[in-house]
């Protein structure tokens, strides 16, 4: 039986159609993904991604573990509500997953991470709390159980200060990847949560290349919150448009760019990968850092069809350099054409032009930066 979040009634409620999505039954869309799509990048859209896991990680060795764990380095988090994305790695150098750490202290912080990869993940985590004086404790589920709204768009923002206008004091000042705790007064929304003093986090943060917030809060408060946001006119999205959406903004979808037998090199994300320390030492460290691994075969680029039809992933790509991959493909509704996520070999430049081989025909395509539109704008 696939799991419900905290939102499963509203969705119903909404017209949603639903779809299973890594063991949860979430909403595809409401009625067109096409509309949802230019909600957010022309007004604001919210998303229920309650799916996903946080994790709230405290303890007297928690920085140092996480400055273990991770191949970005969390020792840049200085400022509370600070916010740092980073690939979790095996010893080989392939990514487990991908997350986001928020820090409070240097022993408390918070980790998001993916609804298909939670359980992998924290069994991974654990294996390696060893030794650590820190404990993890999951709030996806049981009597601490959190939410998690994504509010995305130009006027996502403003929308939802018009929702919840005390909180603006506490967030119109946040920079990106920034994030700031506020408690939902008792008034004029009654709150279970806010009677027992608990917090929400509201982070400058998202996954579809606009601005806006995501709010982590107590599950008790999704319902009710919800419907304020939808009547301050934030349109309900699907995971439809937020695939498209994070496809155009060239961002990465874990078990589609990237997996335990890609390294971030490979998958666009070397810039995670902090070897300015020299002493630190994170789990594959020694696989990215030699030489073979810097002169990796494969690159992260973009495609953009020429020809009439749609880029989808797995298709091969043929080039002069030798045959890639389509990772992730989809057709652009910024756009108004077929672009594409692809692993193409090292030599490729951007601007050469490619074919890909769709239903036995090659079709043209021109390779580009491995980002396309953002903030409603195109990058081409």
């Amino acid at each position: 039986m696939p799991l419900h979040t905290p939102l499963y009634d509203s969705h119903l409620a909404a017209g949603a159609r639903m779809v299973d999505f890594s063991g949860w039954e979430m909403p595809i869309h409401y009625g067109s993904q096409i509309e949802e799509h230019h909600a957010v990048r022309r007004d604001a859209g919210m998303f229920d991604v309650s799916h996903m896991c946080a994790l709230d990680l405290a303890g007297p060795d928690a920085r140092g573990w996480l400055r273990r764990l991770l191949a970005n380095d969390v020792a840049k988090l200085t400022t509370p509500g600070k916010a740092l994305y980073s690939c979790l790695l095996n010893e080989a150098g392939g990514i487990i997953d991908d997350l986001i750490v928020y820090f409070f202290t240097a022993e408390h912080y918070r980790i998001v991470v993916n609804a298909g990869t939670a359980e992998k993940d924290i069994a991974w985590m654990q294996a390696q709390l060893a030794g650590f004086k820190a404990q993890l404790t999951q709030r996806r589920s049981g009597a601490n159980a959190l939410a998690m709204i994504a509010v995305q768009g130009p006027n996502a923002r403003e929308r939802f200060w018009t929702a919840f206008p005390a909180s603006r004091a506490a967030t119109e000042a946040l920079g990106v990847f920034q994030a700031a705790e506020w408690r939902l007064p008792l008034s004029p929304v009654a709150s279970p949560a806010a009677e027992r003093g608990e917090n929400w986090l509201i982070a400058r943060t998202g996954y579809t290349g606009e601005d806006g917030f995501e709010i982590t809060l107590p599950a008790t408060d999704a319902a009710q919150t919800w419907r304020k946001l939808l009547d301050a006119g934030i349109k309900p999205c699907g995971l439809g448009a937020r695939d498209t959406l994070r496809l155009e903004a060239g961002m990465n979808l874990y078990g589609q760019d990237m997996d335990e037998d890609i390294s971030p090199y490979e998958a666009g994300l070397k810039w995670t990968v902090d070897l300015k320390d020299v002493a630190r030492d994170f789990i594959g460290k020694s696989a990215l850092a030699g030489k073979d691994a810097r002169q990796v075969r494969n690159q992260f680029a973009g495609l953009l069809l020429l020809d009439r039809g749609v880029l989808r992933a797995h298709q091969k790509v043929i080039t002069q350099q030798g045959a890639g991959e389509i990772t992730s493909g989809t057709f652009s509704p910024s756009l108004n054409q077929s672009i594409a996520l692809a692993r193409l070999p090292v030599d490729v430049r951007i601007g050469n032009e490619v074919e890909v081989e769709i239903r036995d025909k090659r079709l043209r395509a021109r390779v580009v930066k491995p980002s396309f539109v953002r903030n409603g704008q195109s990058l081409l």
